[in-house]
């Protein structure tokens, strides 16, 4: 991967794990729990995950009780991520004493005395998957978390809903909405130039030769649903918000912070619209503030389920 490195963006992800959980809007978390359970097929769940990346959300699944019998599949075009989730699904399942047996083709049969949930991980280009299988695959559950923002949604979004099965749901979870906001401020105007050049990054990022993603993608969400035919059960806000306690950060999330800072500075470091002596500057004082217990960070977010 381009970038930091994998191990690096594994820590990352990991890191980020405890504030999804503290984040994620609940109302729309219990819409979903409640349209699944409404359910009345006898079959298992079909769930595909676009980008599951290190495969915290199966986790997050299976630990909030969504899943009792359930056929999980999770992709996502990087193999390092896709070998850290087989490796913490062992982790996971030995810490709660289930049992998680490997099948034959490599999939993976988590089971606990109120869960079957079959397990299938796999490393794929989401645009090599959706070719592979042209037709409907008539999954019941799509989950996307913190992905739709790093892809075209007017091109990809109709292609994903495709396939669903009839009535079938969609959890879209964590979708930036074009706010970035640091405290303390160091220059204001400086602070708000370099959170409007950040986000024509994302606003321009393509990938492949494709347009990759928009600062903006939560409100953007409501529009394309609509233009798909889907329709929206549940949304609400996800904001991400650091903070330092009286003990510090919580867990591993001022590495988190420190990624964040880093990943503004590479995507801004060659702008010519910033004066580079004092991005730098700016740069090294996030991450001393950080370092001081001192930063605070917000980032404005949208969840969204619902059904086509």
């Amino acid at each position: 991967m381009s970038g930091p490195a994998a191990r690096d963006f594994i820590r990352y992800l990991a890191a980020k794990k405890g504030l999804d959980d503290r984040c994620l809007n609940r109302q729309v978390w219990e819409a979903l729990v409640r349209a699944v359970r409404s359910r009345t097929a006898p079959a298992p769940l079909r769930i595909l995950e676009v980008g599951c990346g290190i495969g915290t959300m199966v986790e997050r699944l299976l630990d909030w009780g969504l899943l009792t019998r359930a056929a999980y599949t999770g992709i996502d075009v990087e193999a390092e991520f896709i070998r850290a989730a087989i490796e913490r699904l062992h982790g996971y399942a030995a810490a709660r004493q289930a049992d998680l047996t490997v099948e034959s083709g490599g999939g993976m049969l988590f089971s606990s005395p109120v869960q079957e949930v079959r397990v299938r991980l796999e490393a794929a280009d989401l645009f090599d998957f959706l070719d592979r299988e042209p037709g409907k695959s008539a999954w019941d559950l799509l989950v996307a978390h913190a992905f739709l923002d790093l892809i075209d949604l007017a091109a990809t979004l109709p292609r994903l809903l495709s396939r669903l099965a009839t009535g079938g749901l969609f959890y879209f979870s964590l979708n930036f909405d074009g706010a970035t906001t640091f405290e303390p401020v160091i220059d204001r105007d400086l602070d708000r130039r370099i959170e409007t050049l950040y986000h024509h990054t994302m606003d321009t990022r393509r990938c492949q030769g494709r347009p990759s993603g928009s600062s903006i993608t939560g409100r953007q969400l409501f529009g394309h649903l609509k233009a798909a035919g889907a329709r929206v059960l549940a949304a609400g806000n996800s904001d991400w918000v650091v903070f330092p306690g009286p003990d510090g950060y919580l867990g591993d999330e001022a590495y988190f912070l420190h990624f964040i800072i880093d990943t503004i500075g590479r995507a801004l470091g060659e702008n010519p619209e910033l004066d580079s002596g004092r991005f730098r500057a700016w740069i090294a004082e996030r991450h001393r503030q950080i370092e001081a217990a001192e930063l605070i960070y917000i980032a404005h977010q949208l969840d969204v389920m619902g059904y086509i």
